[in-house]
């Protein structure tokens, strides 16, 4: 009698602890959808925090990492679901690490993330990444594939955007590539100067407004004048 009573007692038990569940469920999805109807971000952050607790899952450990992703808090987005390459990773959760990471100045952990992604699906944007980032640990020969991939690739339609200004702005993907070049070739022979300033021209010819690009241009002229000026008092 006495187990019958307390086997009674469990199954109400859980039978509260799932209508609960499924009342918290009911509530945090309403909730979920009327913060994303007023564009409340701290709202959505707080409904997926919440649903993921009551009823844990992959899609929503991922949507709530790129909903960090997308306002800028990388370190949260990592924090939610980590930075090491798995290859049972959603797209989504690969991206949200690639993004994050380079947002934090991690180059090499971010380009890991680039690669995976560019395997499962590669894109004249991906290659860009690629390449900006090999720029920057050094492999100046993986950038170059790269770029050239981008360039013979790259549509009319594809923009990118910089942020160098107090105003962002975008210019064809394509021109973004050729200052790539530009870079990449400085890196590869710095005392070939006009070889760099030409890639960027012709980022210039693309997209007259490239800022970063004109600025990058610049820096190149100075050096160049800087060293015939060295070359001058040399031979004097």
């Amino acid at each position: 009698m006495k187990k019958t009573v307390l086997l009674l007692l469990l199954f109400v038990g859980f039978t509260g602890i799932s209508q609960t569940n499924d009342a918290l469920l009911k509530h945090y999805n309403a909730y979920y959808k009327e913060m994303r109807l007023q564009g409340d971000v701290n709202g959505v952050i707080s409904a997926l925090t919440h649903l993921n607790v009551i009823s844990p899952s992959k899609e929503r450990r991922d949507t709530l990492a790129f909903v960090y992703m997308n306002n800028g808090k990388h370190m949260q987005a990592l924090n939610t679901i980590g930075i090491e390459k798995n290859a049972e990773d959603s797209d989504l959760a690969v991206q949200v690490k690639a993004f994050s990471l380079k947002s934090l100045n991690q180059p090499k952990r971010a380009l890991e993330h680039f690669e995976e992604l560019n395997s499962r699906n590669p894109s004249p944007y991906l290659a860009y990444e690629m390449a900006d980032l090999k720029i920057q640990t050094g492999d100046m020969e993986g950038a170059v594939k790269n770029i050239e991939y981008g360039i013979a690739n790259a549509t009319d339609e594809m923009k990118y955007a910089f942020y160098e200004r107090q105003q962002p702005y975008e210019v064809p993907l394509k021109a973004a590539f050729y200052h790539l070049k530009g870079l990449a070739d400085f890196n590869q022979n710095k005392e070939n100067i006009d070889a760099a300033i030409a890639s960027i021209d012709e980022a210039l010819k693309i997209a007259p407004n490239f800022n970063l690009a004109s600025l990058s241009k610049q820096a190149l002229e100075s050096r160049k004048q800087q060293a015939a000026e060295g070359s001058e008092g040399t031979k004097n």
